[in-house]
């Protein structure tokens, strides 16, 4: 990273550059792997300079974090317009998009990194999966949604997280098929709980009523179609 130009800043425009430049670095690396002279230097100023506006390390990897926080959450934010499955595919894509721009600092974000076990950060995660939760609701239409709803947008939320951690290893999938998959998860998850509760098979009626046939949900039912009269045709045959 090039060394940054030295020039006077008020005192709250230098703590959002630093956070810029420590949110840049800890995107690329570990946050274990970045220095206080490292952000000093990119930032073009002196290592006591950094020291003056953060106490530390920790707490300039704390803002860094709450940065990404805020950001993370806002890619949950979609116009309440079009089909359901559309909507989420265009969410599950700029999820994907932050997590492949910001691998290390999602995975610090999500894991904790060298702030395990601190209420900051845990407090962090925990407002990225409120806001997520909260946005899903509102695409739903929903403001007191039934103990079974919540578990399933809950359950789907973490399953994103988990999803995207186990991609950044490797990316061995590619990245439109699991944003797709993510998408169809989520009418899975809401089916299996339809398959028990009354209130939630008639949620999961009205959720596909809206879903064109070649749309990303009507593109989930089609599969499970053709894969049960495989099934079916396989039968027949022995």
């Amino acid at each position: 990273m090039a060394m940054g130009v030295r020039r006077r800043m008020a005192v709250e425009e230098r703590r959002q550059q630093l956070i810029g430049v420590a949110l840049e670095l800890f995107s690329t690396r570990s946050p274990d792997e970045v220095s206080i002279d490292e952000i000093a230097s990119a930032a073009g100023i002196s290592r006591p300079l950094v020291y003056h506006y953060f106490p530390g390390k920790l707490s300039l990897y704390e803002a860094a974090l709450q940065r990404a926080a805020d950001e993370l959450a806002q890619r949950f934010v979609e116009p309440h317009e079009g089909p359901l499955g559309a909507r989420l595919l265009r969410v599950m894509h700029r999820f994907f998009d932050f997590v492949d721009e910001h691998g290390p600092g999602f995975s610090a974000l999500m894991r904790g990194g060298p702030a395990v076990g601190s209420s900051t950060t845990n407090a962090l995660v925990d407002s990225v999966r409120q806001a997520a939760y909260v946005q899903i609701l509102a695409h739903l239409g929903i403001v007191d949604p039934p103990a079974r709803l919540e578990l399933v947008i809950r359950s789907w939320i973490s399953l994103a997280e988990s999803t995207a951690l186990i991609w950044l290893d490797g990316r061995r999938i590619p990245r439109a098929e699991l944003e797709s998959q993510l998408v169809h998860d989520f009418a899975a998850l809401a089916a299996v709980s339809a398959a028990y509760d009354a209130e939630m098979a008639a949620l999961l009626v009205g959720l596909l009523a809206d879903e064109p046939a070649d749309g990303t949900f009507g593109v989930l039912v089609g599969r499970l179609t053709e894969l049960a009269l495989q099934g079916q045709r396989g039968q027949a045959v022995c």
